[in-house]
């Protein structure tokens, strides 16, 4: 995994929209990239949606939200429909951006192993660099954390 002080590595993917984003467009910006593993299941509705309901707080801030996960494009985009996200969503379907990260690998869920992506949290200030992360994240309550986390950085 990155660790605090390491520069946010080079990207390029798709939003929900098939929009190609690359990491250089949020330079100079702040900004939490967040990692989940799957649209519509629980933990990752929850923190979508605490993101969504507090993404005008972050915004009068200067503060991006970008989320991350290997569902592709047309999922992304029921998702952000039915959830009405309005930052964007972006696909890692082939787990490149993940691995850069390191966030993908293996978990244990009921005894049971298999490769995922672990639910991860990356501040970045506006030079681009890591300087808070959460490499364990509980979805209820993250996103005032994140924000506070923000607010205490300055």
């Amino acid at each position: 995994m990155l660790t605090e002080g390491n520069i946010v590595p080079k990207f390029e993917i798709n939003d929900s929209n098939g929009k190609l984003v690359k990491s250089s467009d949020f330079k100079g910006k702040k900004h939490a990239i967040y990692f989940y593993p799957k649209d519509f299941t629980p933990g990752c509705t929850t923190e979508a949606d605490e993101f969504s309901k507090d993404y005008n707080k972050f915004q009068k801030e200067d503060i991006e939200i970008i989320g991350i996960s290997p569902d592709d494009v047309e999922s992304h985009k029921k998702f952000c429909e039915k959830m009405k996200i309005k930052y964007p969503l972006l696909a890692d379907v082939d787990k490149e951006v993940s691995k850069m990260f390191g966030v993908w690998g293996k978990k244990k869920f009921m005894g049971r192993e298999y490769m995922g992506v672990m639910r991860s949290t990356f501040l970045v200030n506006k030079k681009g660099e890591i300087f808070k992360i959460y490499p364990k994240v509980k979805p209820a309550g993250h996103a005032k954390e994140v924000f506070n986390d923000f607010k205490n950085s300055e």
